[in-house]
């Protein structure tokens, strides 16, 4: 490495930025007068916590670095196959059929091939855990597998996937990581409060509960960082989410529609397969069904439960890619300002596909376009970073990725994103 400066990013999966308060997160709250944030911080499309893991990873949009979903259809056995990107086992069946990973380098790449050592603590699916370093430059930790150099196996951290898991995993990381001499680069991802907002409604005591043990161990972590840097010229600390979340509205089974429309042959066909995102869906289409994208475009528009449809060569603008392998169509659930029982604000439609996911009526979901899934939050604390002020830029979290290599000397010139300013 360049020099001896160290880089720290804490990820409390699906906290949205306007639940930041003092009652609810106190700790981020007194954080803000010690750190730089940014008030116009999104995520990418999909808002799913796989997409953004891999965009935060690479600094790069879908398009990019081609994870383009928390499920994605690949070819196998001469058909579309739709699959969660969760299960330990989905990095080999996506290299198996693509040939490859992720399509760009990532941080742990990039920081131990300048010499650095790269290290993830995750909490979250495995798969979201992988896509931070899938050909095994560093060392993952996660709760169920633990991967080292040249993917070697590990012992994993053997936690709950819980806010408990959560704690215990951070008292690791301070124990283990957050040491003189430590990691260049080191990622800690929280699985709340996501985890628990699918489950729950939010703004609910679950809920708050939750969000109070996410802020606790992100204020443990920032205090025992400034304790090490004082004046934090040498350490970059990013604490942060990867999207928020909405109430969902209404569940609607995609592929059920399509088959019923008769764009789609049966529950059973894959020559249309549909991926859900949550609160929005990813359609690929074989090339025998190509010739349907302007029928399924036509029928969607009419149905009230969609908020949007991207489709063709307009992908692109989503950040999403465009080739014979990737989704032909993305639609947006129907969404809503109007605030929950508990007064938090915004909801949307969800989604089922060829793929079954868990979908809760009533309880948190991410995955569009909507204004709160679309607001994570982000602030900074480094040499280039004066504490108690705000950014009104806009940023996104592929901007992440920029901001560390940028502190620890290294290039990023050919990514996406650009350091937070």
């Amino acid at each position: 490495m360049p020099n001896e400066k160290r880089a720290v990013v804490v990820i409390c999966d699906g906290l949205r930025a306007d639940l930041i308060n003092p009652d609810w997160t106190p700790n981020l709250w007194r954080l803000k007068e010690r750190f730089r944030t940014y008030g116009n911080h999104r995520s990418v499309f999909p808002s799913t916590t796989r997409t953004n893991a891999a965009s935060i990873a690479t600094g790069c949009f879908p398009a990019r670095h081609g994870l383009e979903g928390n499920a994605m259809a690949l070819e196998e056995n001469g058909r579309f196959e739709v699959l969660s990107v969760g299960p330990p086992d989905f990095r080999d069946r996506l290299e198996k059929a693509r040939g490859r990973t992720l399509t760009m380098p990532t941080l742990a790449e990039r920081v131990t091939g300048a010499g650095g050592q790269a290290v993830v603590y995750s909490n979250v699916s495995p798969g979201a855990a992988m896509f931070h370093d899938p050909d095994g430059h560093g060392v993952i930790v996660h709760r169920v597998f633990g991967q080292g150099p040249g993917r070697t196996e590990i012992e994993p951290l053997g936690t709950e996937h819980s806010a408990a898991g959560d704690t215990v995993m951070t008292d690791r990381f301070l124990d283990e990581i957050l040491i003189p001499g430590g990691p260049a680069y080191s990622l800690i991802w929280q699985c709340e409060p996501d985890h628990t907002q699918h489950e729950v409604k939010l703004g609910s005591p679950e809920h708050l509960a939750v969000l109070a043990a996410a802020d606790a161990n992100a204020g443990r972590i920032a205090d025992r960082i400034e304790e090490m840097d004082p004046t934090g010229e040498n350490i970059l600390l990013i604490i942060g989410s990867d999207h928020g979340h909405e109430t969902t509205t209404e569940i609607v089974d995609m592929d059920e529609m399509l088959v019923a429309a008769g764009l789609k042959d049966s529950a059973d066909s894959r020559e249309v397969a549909i991926a859900p995102q949550g609160t929005s869906v990813t359609i690929y289409l074989a090339p025998e069904a190509m010739d349907r994208e302007g029928a399924i475009v036509e029928f969607l528009k009419g149905q009230p439960y969609v908020g949007g449809i991207t489709h063709g060569a307009d992908l692109a603008k989503l950040g999403m890619p465009v080739d014979e392998l990737a989704p032909r169509i993305a639609v947006t659930g129907a969404a809503t300002e109007e605030p929950n029982e508990f007064g938090v604000k915004g909801g949307s439609v969800a989604f089922q596909g060829t793929l079954k996911i868990s979908n809760n009526q009533g309880c948190g979901q991410h995955g569009g376009l909507g204004t709160y899934e679309q607001s994570p939050f982000a602030m900074a604390r480094g040499p280039l970073y004066q504490g108690g002020t705000e950014s009104g830029d806009p940023t996104c979290t592929v901007d992440l990725a920029p901001t560390v290599l940028r502190h620890l000397g290294l290039d990023f010139g050919d990514v996406d994103g650009a350091p937070l300013p």
